[in-house]
């Protein structure tokens, strides 16, 4: 997120693209893998061929575990906007110095990871205990009351007006597992409807947290449980953010993510 947000407000601080967002970074954590890279090249990996099958992954109109896709949605949002930002590392700054089971509870756990090109996020050292599913963040977003602009509204309209125009967005979007392309990934794009969620002060995307309300959208992924053994989940895309927006230039932001994890035995 793994967040369009984060990555503007701090990859864009350093550009003359949007000099205005300066004063937006004010409350964001630290960046263990540097700042957030923001550039024009185009992603490094193409969406996935035809044809492919989806076998670890939950169809997008089913109800898993006792929830829907976007209260999964939901309940990732309010896990991740309410995680402090120390001692433990964010996992919208870094991916590997952060344990994947900090923080989670239950038999589906969260994955998110910095919008960041390269990106190598090795977890294999941290078993994932066997049976447990995840739900996976690729490319998303949230607007909230407690955002800075240009992600900041405080009415349902209004923050589902500005998720919506940033997740349109998304290009070239891919994910594989151990090597195998998983089919028709964009027919995963979930919108939320207007949720409450609690921050810390400070939190990931401002320097004022406390009870806010939010809309998230974005494309994510319920995997069901991976046999025992080490597995490689690879994705990514960008965001292609048109001229105009945020300057007289159309930017790109780059994902590239190679998730490294090994699940446990029964």
């Amino acid at each position: 997120m793994n967040h369009l947000s984060l990555t503007i407000k701090r990859g864009l601080q350093t550009s003359a693209v949007v000099v205005s967002l300066a004063t937006a970074l004010s409350g964001c954590g630290g960046d263990s893998g540097g700042v957030g890279t923001v550039n024009s090249a185009v992603a490094q990996n193409a969406a996935p061929p035809a044809g492919s099958v989806n076998p670890p992954v939950v169809p997008l109109n089913a109800t898993y575990q006792g929830k829907t896709y976007t209260q999964w949605e939901v309940s990732f949002w309010q896990w991740a906007l309410a995680l402090p930002l120390g001692p433990l590392p964010h996992p919208f700054n870094d991916c590997t110095n952060r344990p994947i089971s900090a923080g989670q509870t239950g038999h589906v756990w969260y994955w998110s990871a910095p919008d960041l090109p390269n990106e190598i996020c090795n977890q294999s050292a941290n078993i994932i205990p066997a049976g447990t599913s995840i739900f996976l963040s690729t490319l998303d977003l949230e607007a909230s009351s407690l955002d800075a602009p240009p992600f900041q509204a405080s009415t349902a309209a209004g923050q589902l007006a500005i998720a919506q125009q940033f997740a349109n967005y998304i290009q070239d979007l891919f994910v594989s597992i151990d090597d195998v392309p998983v089919a028709n990934v964009t027919a995963y794009r979930t919108t939320t409807g207007q949720f409450t969620f609690t921050a810390p002060s400070p939190w990931i995307f401002n320097t004022i947290g406390g009870d806010g309300t939010a809309v998230g959208d974005g494309y994510f992924l319920m995997l069901k449980p991976l046999p025992a053994g080490s597995h490689k989940i690879h994705y990514g895309g960008k965001f292609h953010i048109p001229a105009g927006v945020f300057g007289p230039d159309p930017v790109d932001v780059i994902k590239d993510t190679t998730l490294l994890i090994t699940v446990g035995a029964a």
